[in-house]
């Protein structure tokens, strides 16, 4: 575990440089401790951003949150509820879908089943309201050039990491798929419906399912 000045009031945990389960975990677990007794506390991948502001020293903070840190993942498990997104894998949503089958030597049923067979959980939000970076996928993809329209609802790859669109945004991501579910939304508890320590899993969808609830295919 590192410290690094963020700015004049504000300090980054490093708890490791791979993204991975554990690493996940302690941030998790963090950040969940650390909210209640800092003026802003933001978790990313494989750290966490800590404001303590100005009436405090950077070295009274380090002190602080060394004596509240806490390590141990051997007995923490997260009790966040399983999410389930519906999606509807196809290449008039999907656009990279087959490109993305290609790349990995396998059938387009293959990729949908690699990429909906596994729980995922939220690292982070960010890139746009309510984006959720989430992982690890196994069919690992390079990003591609952005495209200047992703439409919202577009479920991508890039790299190890999934997510979905929560607004129309230009996005450099491989979609593969397409979901009706609103990810931000002034109706959802904090505008958002994914939040760090979540878990996902994507279910395949008809075509009809996707329509007759309001999905669209552009």
């Amino acid at each position: 575990m590192k410290f690094k000045v963020a700015g004049v009031d504000s300090l980054i945990i490093e708890f490791g440089q791979q993204i991975n389960k554990k690493t996940s975990m302690l941030v998790f677990k963090n950040y969940k401790i650390l909210k209640n007794y800092f003026l802003e506390v933001t978790p990313s991948y494989t750290t966490i951003l800590v404001r303590y502001g100005y009436q405090k020293s950077y070295e009274e903070a380090v002190k602080k949150i060394k004596e509240l840190i806490d390590l141990n993942i051997d007995e923490y498990n997260s009790t966040q509820k399983i999410i389930t997104i519906p999606a509807f894998y196809n290449e008039t949503v999907g656009y990279d879908l087959k490109r993305v089958a290609i790349y990995h030597n396998l059938s387009i049923k293959d990729v949908i089943k690699k990429h909906s067979q596994k729980i995922y959980d939220v690292y982070a939000i960010g890139f746009l309201p309510g984006f959720a970076y989430m992982g690890s996928v196994d069919i690992p993809t390079p990003r591609i050039p952005p495209r200047k329209l992703v439409p919202k609802g577009s479920i991508g790859i890039a790299s190890y990491q999934t997510g979905i669109y929560p607004l129309d945004s230009p996005g450099g991501w491989n979609i593969i798929a397409k979901t009706y579910i609103e990810l931000f939304s002034e109706k959802l508890p904090n505008f958002s419906l994914l939040k760090v320590g979540d878990k996902v899993k994507f279910e395949p969808i008809t075509k009809n399912e996707f329509i007759n609830k309001g999905g669209v295919i552009d």
